[in-house]
């Protein structure tokens, strides 16, 4: 009778132990993903493309449209178009040369000039419209003519504007115009039917301002 008393106690302490490491685990494991589900949640904020500034800086030139505000001085404040000259003209600064420079050289200058008159002046300038940086396409599209550079465009995205090809459009002929760094101006190839077919992509290059695309 006793040892049968002591093998059940035994079975009974073995039982208890599992039931006891079991909770274990589990309290292991709720713990854990408690401690998974209060990490920190991984940041969202996207990374910054491209540098300060994806690239040059805006150069202001003739045409553009430009929002100046200076705080708390609403007569001076005001949009000025960037004349043929090249130049602007606010009260209290008188005219300044803005085409050629970018609006942060531009809020230095127009700053430096309003000391004289206003304490401590704070100068924000805006491009509100650009007009200055043009394309051209020319030949067989259908609406040939010049466009307006405000964004991003290729040589596709171009054509697409002058409202694709007329009859007859020579595709596998077309060609870029763009004055090089030297002054030269350079010719280069454009042949849409590879391009649309995912050869030579690298044709399909991104405009610059006074490009002309010709469709023979």
């Amino acid at each position: 009778m006793k040892t049968l008393l002591q093998v059940v106690s035994v079975v009974l302490l073995v039982v208890a132990g599992v039931a006891f490491a079991q909770n274990g685990q589990q309290s292991n494991s709720v713990a854990n993903h408690e401690v998974a589900t209060n990490d920190p949640a991984p940041s969202t904020t996207p990374a910054r493309i491209g540098g300060d500034s994806a690239g040059e800086e805006f150069v202001i030139g003739t045409g553009d449209v430009l929002a100046i505000n200076v705080w708390k001085e609403t007569e001076i404040s005001r949009s000025v178009p960037v004349r043929s000259d090249g130049r602007i003209s606010l009260p209290l600064v008188g005219e300044l040369q803005a085409s050629g420079k970018s609006p942060k050289q531009l809020e230095a200058e127009i700053k430096t000039k309003l000391k004289d008159f206003v304490s401590e002046p704070e100068v924000t300038v805006i491009v509100q419209e650009i007009k200055s940086q043009k394309f051209n396409v020319l030949g067989m599209v259908m609406k040939p003519g010049s466009f307006t550079l405000t964004k991003p465009l290729t040589v596709i995205d171009a054509i697409a504007l002058a409202g694709g090809f007329r009859d007859f459009a020579k595709q596998k002929d077309i060609y870029v115009l763009r004055h090089g760094t030297d002054g030269k101006q350079l010719r280069l190839p454009f042949n849409y039917k590879d391009v649309v077919k995912g050869r030579n992509s690298s044709q399909n290059v991104e405009l610059e301002s006074n490009d002309t695309i010709v469709v023979p």
